[in-house]
């Protein structure tokens, strides 16, 4: 776009020299001319007809809802005969229902379709879409309702959705097919042939895939561990958590020394010789293959070792010095293990970020009431963090000690909100919690002793669900309606964040629950045959979460 002058009046012209229309809202006798899009700015006429024929937005005002509603009214009731008078039902009487509107360049409303939770209960991440219509005038090459159809997919899964059927007409069945829906059986809607649809959503899926599929190949070579140091390394490598503890190097500072006394107080030198000797030693020790904790041979030390996401010590440091404790302290948590201290190796690049992720990690320890034993600092370096836990129990809990049959127990935190910068990904209930609530929550595993726990992971809710199940050699089904959830979580994001205290442990009809302080706790779902884990929905349809096993490392 240039301007030009012409005579008196300046012009508004395109790059082949035309010129520009005027906006209707600018007299003809004015001195500056104003393009009628910003397209108009940036290139010329070519641009402006590749625009789209029509958008899709969603309707926020009574006259949008109004045109939506006699499109439905046109198409469903006088051009189909689907039903008489007029095709409203208690979805159009939800405040919840979203309406998604097609508007061609005029602004004009020529299609629409509509979407939201299923029945007047809590939204569980069940939601139906429903109603697509479009203008007779506006059907043909466009591709109107199949955009719309693509829109209302999309939104559904930003609303944190799990499960998104639709009832088809029959007619328009592979309309959705092409669009990637699944056919699931067929039904009457109105007197006329339907076919009910179902949208697949694999947010869990790829989330375990992305968090713990490579953990099984990737670890193979410390599985059935032939000793010597590869086995005795292999001990703090579990599932739980990912990275090691720096040796140090050029330019480290080395914070505490345990020495011999230490040394002994955490197994003596007898059990140090009885954990060389072993070299049978697999990762975390049989029967805790794959555990939050490893067993150390020999002992009754449990460790625990966990690194923190670079970009979150770069980002958010003293939030990351918190995680990096919490983390450690609930792997050992999901163990049955008391807390004896933390070693942490910190990498910064200059001593001013260095404090700031050392004061989070402080702060932390304070609150949970756990000692800080050492570790290592590097300054000069991209940001990293990784925090190793020692903690004892002569009766470790495993991750793989359930059966079929055993009930699923959810025991999780529910106050607290969204961490700022993070939300729909990790829910902070910790930071505002006292010591003495933190550690009833911490201690609840070893008080209880069920058959097996888990900590939360990375993997989210489910996923880890999959994973104890994978580590028992079971399934496992989630029932939807059950599930303990903080009313500011959506479903799809509850079951995938990492929440401050989650735990999900499994045992016999009668067992008691967690006493977890103010957690809540709930029996929400039962190991099964099989592999994988389910979604069961109110309406007794199981849908997969995740298909298959979650780390490829096996039973425990």
């Amino acid at each position: 776009m240039q301007r030009a002058e012409d005579g008196r009046r300046v012009t508004a012209v395109y790059l082949d020299g035309s010129a520009a229309p005027r906006t209707a809202a600018v007299p003809a006798d004015v001195t500056a001319d104003l393009p009628v899009d910003i397209l108009a700015l940036l290139g010329d006429r070519s641009t402006l007809a590749r625009q789209p024929a029509f958008r899709i937005e969603e309707a926020r005002s009574t006259g949008e809802l109004s045109d939506y509603r006699r499109l439905r009214r046109d198409t469903f009731v006088h051009e189909q005969g689907l039903f008489a008078g007029h095709d409203l039902d208690d979805r159009d009487a939800d405040s919840r229902t979203v309406v998604l509107v097609a508007k061609d360049h005029d602004g004009t409303v020529v299609g629409g379709v509509r979407l939201g939770p299923v029945g007047d209960g809590p939204d569980i991440g069940w939601w139906q879409g429903s109603r697509l219509v479009v203008a007779r005038r506006a059907r043909g090459p466009h591709g109107i309702g199949a955009a719309l159809v693509r829109a209302a997919c999309a939104r559904a899964e930003a609303a944190g959705v799990l499960r998104f059927d639709a009832t088809v007409q029959t007619r328009n069945e592979a309309l959705f097919q092409r669009l990637g829906w699944r056919s699931v059986r067929p039904i009457t809607v109105a007197g006329a042939p339907h076919t009910l649809m179902r949208w697949p959503i694999g947010r869990i899926a790829a989330q375990a895939a992305a968090t713990k599929s490579a953990l099984g190949p990737l670890l193979a070579a410390f599985q059935g561990g032939a000793g010597g140091t590869g086995g005795v390394r292999a001990l703090a490598s579990g599932a739980g958590g990912a990275g090691e503890v720096p040796a140090g190097g050029a330019g480290g500072l080395r914070r505490g020394a345990a020495g011999r006394r230490g040394r002994e107080a955490v197994g003596g030198a007898a059990r140090g010789d009885a954990w060389a000797a072993d070299t049978r030693a697999a990762l975390g020790g049989a029967g805790f293959v794959g555990d939050d904790g490893a067993t150390v041979p020999g002992t009754d030390v449990i460790a625990a070792c966990d690194a923190i996401v670079p970009s979150m010590v770069e980002r958010d440091p003293e939030w990351a010095g918190w995680c990096s404790v919490l983390v450690n302290v609930n792997d050992l948590a999901a163990m049955g293990a008391s807390p004896v201290g933390l070693l942490d190796a910190v990498g910064a690049k200059d001593a001013a970020h260095a404090a700031r992720i050392l004061a989070g990690l402080r702060r932390a320890a304070e609150a949970y009431g756990v000692l800080v034993l050492g570790g290592h600092t590097q300054l000069g370096v991209p940001a990293a963090l990784s925090v190793t836990a020692l903690g004892r129990t002569d009766r470790p809990v495993p991750g793989g000690g359930g059966r079929s049959g055993h009930a699923v127990r959810l025991t999780a935190d529910l106050g607290g909100g969204w961490r700022e910068g993070y939300r729909g990904r990790q829910w902070d209930s910790s930071t505002h919690r006292r010591t003495d609530e933190l550690r009833a929550m911490t201690g609840a595993v070893a008080a209880a002793r069920p058959a097996a726990a888990k900590d939360v992971s990375m993997a989210g809710i489910a996923g880890t669900l999959g994973m104890l199940a994978e580590a028992s050699g079971c399934g496992a089904v989630l029932d939807m309606a059950a599930v303990p959830r903080p009313p500011a979580a959506a479903m799809g994001d509850w079951l995938t964040c990492f929440p401050g205290f989650a735990m999900l442990t499994t045992d016999g009809p009668g067992a008691v629950p967690l006493p977890a302080g103010p957690a809540t706790g709930a029996v929400c779902g039962e190991l099964t045959t099989g592999q994988g884990v389910g979604l069961r929905w109110p309406d007794g349809e199981i849908t997969d979460a995740v298909a298959g096993p979650v780390t490829g490392m096996g039973t425990a």
